[in-house]
This record gives structure tokens, C-alpha cells and sequence, in this order.
């Protein structure tokens, strides 16, 4: 056969090929419109349940794989707020990349993007974290909030607790 024609039948066996990969490529699924944070190609959809009313707004906040920064002043990624939604509250946010992540999160009903506490210093606006630890005693243990995230488009559920 002469190298004309193989030449043309491989270019053709490619073009088939790309063709076929390319629905493939294409079913990469999109960040939802919703998603707040730094744009990337990682993302995870956080469902707030327990949430007592659609007053004010929703704060979630992301924390790197660093107990020393978890709940210090200014120690989040990102802190994103979406409006209240009663009963279960549905976010999105963006992540650096895959890895290990705590999420803290309020409902923060006044509006005033701050959780209230008592003279006490404790809550007066519902609260959780990944993983749901038990919060009886205090803040939970960073240990008990981490969550791995090795890909995109995940799901977590984070219920509030309120005082």
C-alpha cells in the first residue's frame, strides 16, 4: 500500500477516535451557578440541615488541613454566606485542590455576619461542623471535623445545633 494512503486511513482512525473521546471530555461535570470561593476545578456541595428559619443568612467557612488555624481569627480559606433557606440549606464552595478540609458553620439569623454569643461566650445562633462531632463539652476536637476530599462535585451534610 503506498504511504499516501496510510497516511490518510491513520488520520482518519484518529479523527474517529478524538470523536469518540470528545462526549467523553464533555460530560466533566460544571461547577453549579451557586458555588462561592476562589474558582477551581474542585468543588463540594454542602447541605446545612436543622436550619430553624429562612431569616438572615447561612456562613460557611473553610479550613485548610491546619489545626493551628481552625476557628483562629482569620485562619479560614474562605468564608461564604447564602441566604437561609428553613430545614435544609444548599451551598456549594470551591476548594483549592483535592485534599483534607473542615468546614464551621452558623446560621446567622440577624444578618450581622458574626456568630452572637452570650456574656458566657457561648453561641446564641445555631452552629456545626463537618462531620457532625459532638459539641456537648466545647468545641470539638480539629481531628474530628477533617474531611477528605479527593475529587470534585462531593457531597457533605453539616447539622446545626442550636443553644
Amino acid at each position: 500500500m503506498p504511504r499516501t494512503v496510510l497516511l490518510r486511513e491513520g488520520l482518519a482512525a484518529a479523527a474517529v477516535l478524538a470523536s469518540w473521546a470528545a462526549p467523553a471530555m464533555a460530560q466533566a461535570p460544571a461547577a453549579p451557578p451557586m458555588c462561592q470561593g476562589e474558582p477551581s476545578k474542585t468543588w463540594v456541595n454542602i447541605s446545612v440541615a436543622g436550619v430553624h428559619s429562612s431569616d438572615g443568612l447561612v456562613a460557611v467557612s473553610l479550613y485548610a488541613d491546619d489545626q493551628s488555624r481552625f476557628l483562629a481569627h482569620h485562619g479560614a480559606i474562605f468564608t461564604g454566606r447564602f441566604p437561609a433557606h428553613q430545614g435544609i440549606t444548599q451551598t456549594c464552595m470551591f476548594v483549592p485542590r483535592p485534599g483534607v478540609y473542615a468546614f464551621a458553620t452558623y446560621h446567622d439569623e440577624n444578618g450581622n455576619k458574626k456568630l452572637d454569643r452570650a456574656l458566657t461566650g457561648l453561641p446564641t445562633e445555631g452552629f456545626g461542623f463537618s462531620n457532625n462531632p459532638e459539641t456537648f463539652m466545647g468545641i470539638p476536637a480539629f481531628t474530628s471535623v477533617r474531611i477528605a476530599l479527593p475529587k470534585t462535585n462531593l457531597g457533605a451534610t453539616i447539622r446545626l445545633r442550636y443553644p
